[in-house]
Formats: C-alpha cells, sequence, structure tokens
C-alpha cells in the first residue's frame, strides 16, 4: 500500500503473533539441530554427494506435493514428470505457487527461497526467470550438493526408510567418510511382508530367501527370514522399524489359520478382508516382539489410500501425488487390541503412531495413553506422532498438538519429522517450530500456560529436539 513500509514476507517474526512466541522462537528454538527421525531422502545423493544440475532437479524432481499442485493449477503432465524442459517445468511452478495461497507450499517455497539462496522475492509469473536463473548461479558457484545443503541446515541425524531387501551399501559408503559428521542410518520398512493378495508379496518372500539363503515355505520360515535382516539392519546401525497401512485391523487368529492364509497367498489365491485382517494383525504383533528385543522404535503410519487415479498410475507409477485419507470403522477398538496384544506379553516396543485421518487424533491420542506403563522410566514410550502428510499443516500440526495436550504430555513430544525425499524441505522445521513457539506463546498470554520462563525454554527445547535424541536411541 502506498506510504506503507514495505516488509518482507518471510520475516523474522514470520507466523509469531506476540512477543511471548518470538522470544521462544529467536532464543531457544531457531538454533537447535534437526534430528531427522523420519525421511524418504535418497541415500545414493548422499553418499555422492550429488550435485544438481539446476533448481528444478534440486525442486520439484520426485516433490509430489508440488506436482499435486500443479495438475490442480491445469498444468500439463509433459511439464510435471514428463520430458518438457528445465525451464518450462520452473515457469510452471512459479505460475502455480500464485495460486497456492493458503496452502503450505506457499509459505514452504518461499521458506526454502530465503533459507538456501537468499531470495526475499515472492515467486510468480512476472519473475520466474530471474529466480531460475539466481538460483542457478548459487548452485553452480557455491557448489550446493547433497552435504552441503544437509550441513547448512543444521541436521546432525537422518534416518532414512529403507526396504529390508536393501544391501545398505550406500549406508556403509557414508558411514566411511569420517568427514561427514551428520549420523545417517536405515529405517527397516517391510512392506513387502504385509502384502498378501499381491505379487509383490510373492516377489518380497522370494527375494528375502535369496538374500537370507533360507528356505520359505512358511509363515514361521518367513519371521526367521526377517529377523534376519533385522539383524542385518541392526548392525548397520538402524532402530527404527516403520510400517505403512490402509487401514488399523485387529483380529486374533490362530496359528494354523496364520499358516493357511500364507499359504493361500503363495498359492496367489483370492484373499478375503478377514484373512487379510488377522494376518496383519499377527505379523505386528510377532515383529513388534522382535523389535521390542531389540530394543527398537516401531513407527505406525496409517491412514493412506494410495494410487487413486489408475490411469495416471500406468502412466507415471506411483508416489507421484494421487493419495488421499482413508476412512474406516473400528479404530479405537483395532489400535487399543493391538498395542493390549504387545503389552499383554510383555513385549510392547517404544512405539510412534501416526493417523492420516484427523478425525480419528483423540482416538489416537486417547489409546496411546493407555499404553505408558514401562519399568525402564521411558517418558512418552508409546507416541502420538507429529502432523504427517496431510496433517503437517498449520492447522494440521496445531489439532495435533492441541489434541495430544488434552490427553496426554506435549512436554514429552518428539516433535517434527521430514517425511520428504527434498533435500531443501528442512524449512519444514522452522515452520513447525514457528508454530509450537506461535501456539505456546498465544497459550501464555492468554493466561492457559504460565509465563514461566524455565519451564517454557523446557518445552520447547524437548518438543524440537532433545526429546527426539533420547527417545530414538538405545538404551
Amino acid at each position: 500500500m502506498k506510504g506503507m513500509i514495505k516488509i518482507s514476507f518471510i520475516n523474522n517474526d514470520f507466523m509469531l503473533e506476540n512477543e511471548i512466541a518470538r522470544h521462544l522462537y529467536h532464543t531457544y528454538a531457531k538454533s537447535l539441530p534437526i534430528f531427522d527421525y523420519h525421511c524418504h531422502l535418497n541415500t545414493q545423493h548422499i553418499a555422492e554427494d550429488h550435485e544438481f544440475a539446476d533448481i528444478t532437479e534440486l525442486w520439484l524432481a520426485g516433490d509430489h506435493y508440488k506436482w499435486r499442485a500443479m495438475r490442480g493449477n491445469g498444468v500439463s503432465e509433459e511439464k510435471i514428470t514428463g520430458k518438457a524442459s528445465s525451464e518450462e517445468k520452473f515457469q510452471a511452478w512459479a505460475e502455480t505457487v500464485e495460486s497456492c495461497v493458503g496452502n503450505p507450499l506457499y509459505h514452504w517455497t518461499h521458506l526454502e527461497l530465503k533459507a538456501y539462496f537468499g531470495i526475499d522475492e515472492l515467486l510468480k509469473r512476472s519473475n520466474w526467470k530471474s529466480i531460475y536463473d539466481r538460483a542457478n548461479k548459487i548452485i553452480k558457484e557455491e557448489g550446493l550438493t547433497v552435504r552441503k545443503l544437509i550441513k547448512q541446515s543444521n541436521v546432525d541425524f537422518i534416518c532414512t526408510t529403507d526396504d529390508p531387501i536393501d544391501s545398505l551399501e550406500f549406508h556403509d559408503e557414508i558411514a566411511k567418510d569420517e568427514d561427514f559428521k551428520v549420523k545417517v542410518v536405515p529405517t527397516f520398512r517391510p512392506d513387502g511382508a504385509f502384502g498378501i493378495g499381491e505379487e509383490t508379496f510373492i516377489d518380497f518372500i522370494d527375494k528375502l530367501g535369496d538374500l537370507t539363503s533360507l528356505p520359505i515355505s512358511s509363515y514361521q520360515e518367513m519371521l526367521v527370514g526377517i529377523e534376519a535382516r533385522i539383524d542385518y539392519f541392526d548392525k548397520k546401525g538402524a532402530l527404527i522399524s516403520d510400517h505403512g497401512l490402509e487401514k488399523l485391523v485387529y483380529i486374533e487368529s490362530t496359528d494354523e489359520e496364520i499358516e493357511n492364509i500364507f499359504q493361500k497367498a503363495l498359492g496367489k489365491k483370492e484373499m478375503t478382508e478377514e484373512d487379510y485382517g488377522k494376518f496383519i494383525t499377527r505379523l505386528l504383533i510377532d515383529l513388534g516382539k522382535i523389535y521390542y528385543h531389540k530394543d527398537w522404535i516401531m513407527q505406525i503410519h496409517f491412514g493412506a489410500i494410495r494410487n487413486n487415479n489408475s490411469k495416471m498410475y500406468e502412466l507415471v507409477g506411483e508416489n507421484t501425488g494421487f493419495d488421499s485419507i482413508v476412512d474406516q470403522s473400528n479404530v479405537a477398538y483395532a489400535l487399543n487390541r493391538l498395542l493390549d496384544a504387545m503389552s499383554r506379553k510383555n513385549c510392547l516396543p517404544k512405539t510412534v503412531v501416526y493417523n492420516l485421518n484427523p478425525d480419528y487424533n483423540h482416538i489416537v491420542a486417547s489409546a496411546v495413553s493407555n499404553f505408558q506403563d514401562n519399568e525402564e522410566g521411558i517418558r512418552g514410550k508409546v507416541q502420538f506422532g507429529a502432523g504427517w502428510w496431510f496433517n503437517d499443516t498449520e492447522q494440521g500440526m496445531l489439532r495435533q498438538m492441541s489434541t495430544l495436550a488434552d490427553h496426554g504430555l506435549l512436554m514429552n513430544f518428539v516433535g517434527m519429522l521430514t517425511d520428504s525425499r527434498s533435500f531443501i524441505s528442512y524449512p519444514r522445521h522452522e515452520y513447525f517450530r514457528r508454530i509450537l513457539c506461535n501456539y505456546v506463546g498465544v497459550q501464555v498470554e492468554n493466561g492457559k500456560f504460565p509465563n514461566d520462563e524455565e519451564l517454557l525454554k523446557r518445552l520447547i527445547e524437548n518438543i524440537c529436539y532433545y526429546n527426539a535424541v533420547n527417545y530414538f536411541t538405545k538404551k
């Protein structure tokens, strides 16, 4: 407006609405390192210290969040995942950004531009070429390789997501480099073992048998093979597992029933919903027992229905922006019974539960609070995980934190995860920290939290960093 002093959009006090919030962020949250306990970064790129060709490769390759927005803005697939030039794709993204106001992508985009390129302008159709050229110049002149970006982001720990069949050779290469101080460890993600009724399950069993040199013709033999791979991951520094489920289920079964279901799967026979439920229930409980004895953490992400656009799935494959949120019944029953089954056998590992459907926030938060008992003195042994995927928005994060505070102990929350394939997605931690500090600041201003410096310092520092460091380690 005429006569007004222009303040940059991403300024020092971005999203910080009062003096207390500003004090908490700038004094305690801002400078803390990032403990990235769940992401999907490419370990080969870290091992080889990949140098990006341009801002388009760095920013748009593999980023289904941006792809999804571009499709919504009428951009052709040629300029998203197709063979259009880097300039054409970047221009299409810049034009899309203008329509992203109200979406966290608008905030993330400008946080990233400022953090890595020092660019404080709003990206739009009128200046895309200038920003494209300036960003590319910085990539080349400053040598913004993968490792430099990680160091610049103040990251000290990265936990990637890895298939049990993976050789982890790139983790080995990273670990051998004493000049790279960031610890990078694998996460055990056995999706293939849960795919009964699908060709991927047969493929997983075949590869597991070949890799472990173990015959796998029964459910128990599969478990032996999986445990062998857990041992392998453990020796490579792994301490976390992850499980991506469409729905949470709990159906009890006998050993004979599980073996019959396994044989049906091997024979490529049709599976019923009951078969699936019994198998998934038993497998999660059996894996939980192994994790408990390994002193690993078990993550459960549930609630995504994937690859919904079959035409586009055939054209561009999975993880390309065609997933959405699942609804289901009996979430409370399934989660409580599942945790109870492991607890009853004294083999409930430290567990983080993430729900994609925010309608289940109170269900999940109240359920995990039932299973905090332990003799090891673990604070928040079973965690209500951070706002994930469609919930890593301002409102999604606030819903998750306020629900956690309603039912549990916010002080013990392990905080934000990146859950990204992008090496410049780390400003999402800044985003989270600003939202957290503002949430606390507003609560203090309204007289709902005490204005106690020592208490607030511990709350902010714990959630932003120290809780994760303490939780995601072995005893």
